[in-house]
């Protein structure tokens, strides 16, 4: 029944895409979709009853948003499966600590989010969910046929019965936990010789660095950055080692929201879910996703509000995809800078493309780098230069405060610190903002809009 379904998944999910001819014809099928899982999900789920009470299905895209902290809220009303919260979280924090996430929660996987905003959230998946998001997976992600055999070395924080239902006599999946230090897994990659490699960006940097060395001997067919934001400065260096384009998978708690094409352009997952927008900055074309995954029903996510950042794609995909094209996913909302005003009565935001601007500009010698803003008036920055660069401090300083100046800010105090990252069970992050904005600037009418 599994294997089925997840064939099933994977035939739609391959062919699906030419089945639309225009933008019309997708969202008249995804209102469909849409109107006959609401109408389902407010019987089952209490929460989500309550909040969209006596609301008009045709006007569903309207309706309430929630996010991460109301969904952690009424974790217990709102999935469908009838699992508490603490029941989620002890079974959760216990394979996290034992290392062993093969156990299900009544048949029902269960996983618990990296965190890395500061607010950790959980996730519950059914046997049927894990197989469909196979199949979709797998169509997505694989260098070639399904018919072939594959070899998957799989890199994250965490793993899930989510990723190893992949796994099949065709597909060997192989998951390298993080937390273990990198020579060992270049031990075990030289041993696997794997067709397809999955990592976040910052662990493909090491692997990329360790093949340039002469130390890892592997030539992947493809690669796929997962899990942290892909850099510019890291793609360059990746995609020098490998000699291969790095593709990308956007997936987070909230569901499977976007995968890359053949030409390398990240289209959202529209077969899966509606992702409407809110723009943070219409002119940059930069908004916040509000997801309404009509593939998933033991946890739904209904006008789900993400605090991530993207940028839509000025240019059509020569893939023809009537699927959006994102430029890029530039971080969330939780890293927006904020400078001060010249007059010093107002904050002013300041997005993260802008300071990775900064640094590219400064040198093309910058190998690695972090920014932080520590306050509203304090940057802490840390790079490490590629062998025989000069000193980049003095054009990196002028570069960050020109850019608060275009922006009508005061020029920050720019600290700079020794670089360092260990790859682990923390994200990299390189541009962070360290502080809580109160109230969250990031939601003040005038600059964010609906679409």
């Amino acid at each position: 029944m599994k294997l089925i379904l997840l064939l099933k998944q994977y035939a739609l999910t391959k062919w699906n895409g030419q089945r639309w001819k225009s933008r019309e014809d997708l969202e008249a099928w995804q209102n469909a979709r849409v109107r006959a899982f609401l109408e389902e999900t407010r019987r089952r789920s209490p929460f989500y009853a309550r909040l969209f009470e006596g609301l008009p299905l045709d006007n569903w895209r309207e309706w309430p948003t929630i996010d991460k902290t109301a969904m952690m809220d009424a974790f217990d009303e709102l999935n469908t499966a009838g699992i508490t919260k603490d029941e989620a979280l002890q079974a959760a924090l216990q394979a996290e600590r034992e290392r062993d996430f093969s156990p299900e929660l009544n048949g029902v996987t269960v996983g618990l989010s990296s965190g890395t905003s500061g607010n950790r959230g959980l996730f519950i998946v059914s046997a049927e969910e894990r197989a469909a998001w196979a199949g979709a997976a797998l169509a997505k992600a694989l260098p070639g046929s399904l018919l072939r055999k594959h070899r998957i070395a799989f890199f994250l924080r965490a793993d899930s019965n989510l990723y190893q239902t992949v796994r099949s006599r065709r597909i060997r999946f192989s998951f390298f936990d993080m937390i273990r230090p990198v020579p060992e897994h270049i031990e075990q990659l030289g041993w696997l010789q794997p067709t397809l490699l999955i990592a976040p960006p910052s662990m493909l940097r090491l692997l990329a660095e360790a093949k340039q060395r002469g130390e890892l001997a592997i030539a992947p067919d493809k690669i796929i950055s997962v899990a942290e934001v892909l850099e510019p400065v890291d793609r360059q260096v990746i995609e020098l080692a490998f000699r291969t384009r790095v593709h990308q998978i956007y997936q987070c708690t909230e569901g499977f929201l976007g995968a890359t094409c053949k030409h390398g352009t990240l289209h959202l997952n529209e077969d899966i879910a509606v992702i409407q927008r809110e723009y943070v900055d219409a002119e940059r074309r930069t908004f916040m996703p509000v997801i309404t995954d009509f593939s998933r029903a033991s946890q739904p996510i209904i006008r789900y509000r993400l605090n991530d950042l993207l940028t839509l794609r000025d240019e059509p995909c020569p893939c023809g995809s009537v699927f959006t094209a994102v430029e890029s996913v530039s971080g969330r909302t939780d890293d927006l800078f904020f400078g001060r005003s010249m007059d010093g009565g107002r904050d002013v935001p300041v997005f993260p493309d802008f300071i990775r601007r900064a640094v590219m500009m400064a040198s093309d010698g910058i190998a690695e780098y972090k920014v932080i803003q520590r306050d509203r008036e304090r940057l802490e920055v840390s790079v490490r230069t590629k062998e025989g660069v000069p000193d980049v401090i003095g054009p990196l300083r002028r570069e960050l405060a020109g850019i608060f100046a275009q922006h009508g800010c005061r020029a920050p105090e720019i600290m700079f610190t020794p670089y360092s990252f260990r790859p682990g069970l923390t994200k990299l992050r390189r541009i962070e903002r360290a502080y809580a904005v109160e109230p969250d600037l990031t939601a003040r009418d005038g600059w964010i809009g609906r679409t």
